[in-house]
């Protein structure tokens, strides 16, 4: 196989058994890899009744063809399993350098069931893998995990992916770090780690992809670098981070504000990314072979630290602006305590949030918080919760169970601003109401990265050759409905090969990026199907899991028109939109179903 180390990793905790596997080719033909391959590999390993907390739920790291090729920014690792969250297919993201370090290793993926009886370790060099014994790991940070294992590894280059407290804890929407402050942080990945007794998985290795047509990938890489300095969308991010975009996000009113419930609010300046390069940045950083280097290291002098990683923009708006947290240092630590304790800064952002809405409304009190007054804008009680919902201590035990667990509890599931149980990211569907049909269908629940309709009608390089044309941002028909679907389809195929989003060099140059590292000899037409199916598959697992038509909506708040700020008063009209969604993925328009099997 070429574009592929051809094995995976099989891992079973129950019994300490550790084996190759060969990676079956048709269904890398079928899924490609990350993601994709996953939920593929997955669909045969769970059923409607599979604990996501038990056993038998596989967790599954993938990379694609693409990972740990000179590719630019195509260093990314999926990590997927039943999400103990949502209870339905759950997928997480990261970048870094671990995934490209797992091919290095020899392997394109692993695959850990069971569950070890006493914490572990999981060690894979140059094609060898081996579980130790985590006993005394167990409880440290994820920065101090990374660092001890490191050295017992004697690998101080080594790619180590861990859990902090907050996967220790089963906390629902428990990130796994990387590299110091990456994350694949979404659907509580993090908590299926812990449940497993798996602290943490290191990765060094020298092997190299191998490639189709060697000469063919350099000519393409040198294409798409060379113009990467015309690509205004990547320079603006190089300058500024994904922080840059809250500037933008504020005009067109895409910028949640106090739990989804403001258009403008003065404070959210003070959380612009030039603000941050100016006050707050240390430096740059980058993942693999990233010419773009969005990463970033600042600095929180009031909280006592001189190096912090981050924050990006779904952080700004999760931990400051939801919650009217307008002090840019003091997101800048509550992103930090994420990071230390292994939280989703957007899901933990949005939980927070809700808690402050509840209590401005009197229906949560201080008998139910231990005594804490829980008020927006109140930055040291919200670091507080952070750390108290990471070790589920007191109240942070219900935070720990996410935000549709938290409305439910409290008798108003109606303010739970989630898809699926999923939190709904800092992109507002009344901004961008294309975003409405990617919220309601991703197959993991509400998540801008399975669509990014906000970058499709701000015309940020969609592939328009894929029929993605961008249009009217508020415009609610069919049409839109059909290029959400597009649009989706298109990301879940990044997701599986897989490549960063902001590397957009166009479907020629990723078509033939792919094409020289597998052999392939696919078409344009083709990236379509294979993104149409990756999607589909998903969906028929979520099928099986109980998921209906019906759950197919947004949160009652997001179909509230807002009276201020750049939305208008404008709400998505759903019906087109899916109706638009279901025809192009070729779905019944009644049920939601897909015909046929896998």
């Amino acid at each position: 196989m070429k574009g592929y180390m051809g094995k995976v990793l099989r891992v079973d905790l129950s019994t300490g058994g550790i084996w190759d596997e060969p990676l079956d080719e048709s269904l890398a033909r079928a899924f490609v890899g990350g993601s994709g391959l996953a939920a593929r590999i997955l669909y045969d390993m769970v059923d409607g009744e599979t604990d996501p907390l038990g056993p038998d739920n596989p967790l599954i790291l993938m990379t694609g063809p693409l990972v740990g090729t000179p590719m630019p920014s195509a260093g990314r690792l999926a990590v997927c399993a039943l999400s103990p969250l949502t209870s339905i297919w759950g997928e997480s993201n990261t970048g870094g350098f671990i995934g490209p370090e797992l091919r290095f290793a020899s392997y394109d993926g692993v695959i850990i069931t069971g569950r070890a009886e006493r914490p572990v370790w999981l060690s894979i060099v140059e094609g060898r893998a081996a579980l130790h014994e985590a006993g005394d790991l167990w409880g440290l940070d994820a920065y101090e995990t990374q660092e001890r294992i490191r050295e017992r590894l004697g690998e101080p280059k080594a790619r180590v992916a861990c859990i902090g407290p907050a996967g220790e804890h089963l906390v629902k929407m428990a990130a796994v770090m990387n590299d110091h402050g990456r994350a694949a942080g979404r659907t509580g990945m993090g908590a299926v780690m812990g449940a497993k007794n798996l602290k943490a998985i290191a990765a060094r290795g020298s092997a190299q992809v191998p490639l189709a047509d060697p000469e063919g990938f350099k000519a393409v890489v040198r294409e798409i670098t060379a113009d990467l300095d015309e690509d205004m969308v990547a320079l603006s991010i190089r300058l500024a981070g994904t922080a840059g975009y809250v500037d933008m996000a504020l005009m067109y009113g895409d910028l949640p504000i106090r739990y989804y419930q403001r258009g403008e609010w003065e404070g959210a300046s003070n959380l612009s990314g030039v603000l941050m390069v100016e006050q707050f940045q240390n430096r740059n950083t980058a993942c693999y072979r990233c010419p773009i280097a969005c990463g970033r290291e600042t600095r929180a002098p009031r909280y006592g630290l001189e190096k912090v990683d981050g924050p990006e923009y779904e952080t700004l708006g999760a931990l400051g602006a939801l919650t009217m947290v307008g002090d840019l240092e003091a997101v800048i630590y509550a992103g930090h305590l994420c990071n230390r304790y292994g939280l989703d800064t957007i899901s933990t952002g949005v939980t927070l949030a809700l808690a402050c809405e509840l209590f401005e409304r009197g229906i949560l009190t201080k008998a139910a918080t231990g005594g804490l007054e829980i008020r927006y804008g109140d930055a040291a009680v919200l670091h507080h919760l952070i750390e108290m919902t990471a070790r589920r201590e007191g109240f942070g035990d219900l935070l720990a169970e996410g935000s549709a667990a938290l409305a439910a509890r409290f008798g108003v599931p109606e303010l739970a601003v989630t898809v699926n149980r999923l939190e709904v990211p800092m992109h507002d569907p009344r901004a961008f109401v294309g975003l409405g049909a990617t919220y309601a269908l991703s197959p993991r629940g509400a998540c801008h990265l399975q669509g990014d309709m906000y970058g499709v009608d701000t015309g940020q390089g969609p592939p328009v050759e894929l029929g993605v044309v961008p249009g009217d941002r508020f415009e609610s028909s069919e049409e839109k409905g059909r290029i959400a679907a597009r649009q989706q389809a298109w990301r879940n195929l990044y997701n599986a090969m897989i490549l960063c989003h902001f590397q957009n060099p166009g479907v020629e140059r990723v078509l033939a990026a792919l094409n020289a590292a597998t052999g392939w000899g696919l078409e344009t037409h083709d990236l379509m199907t294979l993104g149409k199916r990756i999607v589909t598959l998903k969906r028929l697992l979520n099928i099986r899991r109980g998921l209906t038509r019906a759950d197919d909506r947004l949160p009652d708040l997001l179909l509230q028109p807002l009276s201020d700020g750049g939305t208008e008063g404008r709400v998505p009209e759903m019906g087109p939109l899916l109706a638009g969604a279901y025809a192009e993925y070729g779905w019944d328009p009644e049920t939601g179903t897909p015909p046929g099997e896998v």
